[in-house]
């Protein structure tokens, strides 16, 4: 079976590509999941805030004098290399063109800013690491409710034309389903020259604990479930935009990763799956892909890419109707007898 395919522009060994997890912090750690078979390895996000509160304490341990911060820097262990220690672009920065030169599948790097300059400066500085691409982690939640729905979108295409005016190498934006109108906002962000978009980024949703009287603040892993939505949008969006397409949230099984190539996307992305089951995961992941395409008579990835996909000319509202009504009268007669 050919599994190879293209994503913003690059030839990938496959389609399923590891996205940011705790398991990319190092270089082993990307060195298992590229032996493990993963086409392309996106890093864990650097967020600007946190350079911005190092620079912070780095600038008053400098005013407190030479001698203070270079006690402060003594308090590395000797066998850890500061570089290791430091939670500021030097360690990611180092962490990425390590881990670019120690795989044979393409390294991306993942970017969270809070300033135009910060998102530009960055994005820069990863491509003169080694980043094969940029993924823009724009995670923005806009609790002032003054904030118009188009102030969040501008915001978007602002971060996106400031990376591409700074960088050579193709941009992805990881987008939120969260937009009154996403087709559209999936057609200006095209427009607007970005190679991917990556449907959808997962929001931190915090619980409360009626015995503790706290807020909670956990990530929790995917489930298969979760997939419905941005494969719904995956769908829609295939043929209307030149963008990449990378699928991700509920990848678990083989079935979730062939279904996610039929609705049209370009790669498959996982992290809950290889947190849960290891690397060697998307080996099996990959066996089994090949399996069903064998089963199914597809010789390549590109035979079977968007085939449910829906219909550039098709009715849009009906086609949603339909389906809407389908499901209802399938869950009613399940429970009160068929109408």
């Amino acid at each position: 079976m050919e599994l190879s395919t293209r994503y913003l522009g690059m030839t990938l060994r496959n389609p399923l590509v590891a996205s940011p997890s705790p398991m990319s912090q190092t270089v082993d750690g990307v060195r298992r999941l590229a032996d493990g078979g993963v086409g392309a390895v996106v890093l864990y996000s650097l967020f600007e805030e946190q350079l911005l509160r190092q620079a912070e304490r780095d600038s008053r341990l400098a005013e407190a004098g030479t001698e203070s911060f270079g006690e402060a820097l003594s308090y590395f262990p000797e066998d850890v290399d500061p570089e290791e220690s430091d939670p500021g672009p030097r360690r990611y920065l180092s962490l990425l063109e390590r881990a670019a030169n120690a795989v044979d599948v393409p390294v991306i790097g993942s970017l969270n800013g809070v300033t135009p300059g910060g998102w530009s400066r960055y994005a820069m500085a990863m491509q003169n690491a080694g980043a094969a691409a940029i993924e823009l982690n724009i995670y923005y939640l806009p609790g002032d409710p003054h904030i118009t729905g188009r102030e969040v979108e501008q915001r978007h295409l602002d971060v996106l034309d400031s990376v591409k005016q700074s960088v050579t190498v193709p941009v992805a934006v990881k987008l939120s389903p969260y937009f009154s109108a996403m087709g559209e906002m999936a057609l200006r962000l095209d427009d607007a020259g970005a190679d991917g978009l990556v449907l959808f980024n997962r929001f931190l949703q915090p619980d409360i604990d009626p015995e503790t009287l706290r807020v909670i603040s956990a990530v929790t892993l995917s489930r298969p479930s979760e997939a419905r939505l941005p494969r719904t949008w995956i769908a829609l969006l295939r043929g209307r935009v030149k963008a990449s397409l990378a699928a991700t949230s509920g990848v678990e099984h083989v079935a979730d990763v062939v279904a996610y190539l039929l609705a049209g996307a370009d790669v498959v992305m996982s992290t809950s799956a290889l947190l849960r089951h290891g690397p060697d995961h998307a080996r099996a992941l990959l066996d089994g892909l090949s399996d069903w395409m064998r089963r199914k008579g597809f010789d390549t990835v590109d035979q079977m890419r968007g085939l449910l996909a829906t219909p550039t000319d098709a009715d849009h509202t009906g086609q949603e109707r339909s389906g809407y009504v389908g499901a209802m009268r399938k869950a009613n007669a399940g429970s009160y007898g068929s109408w």
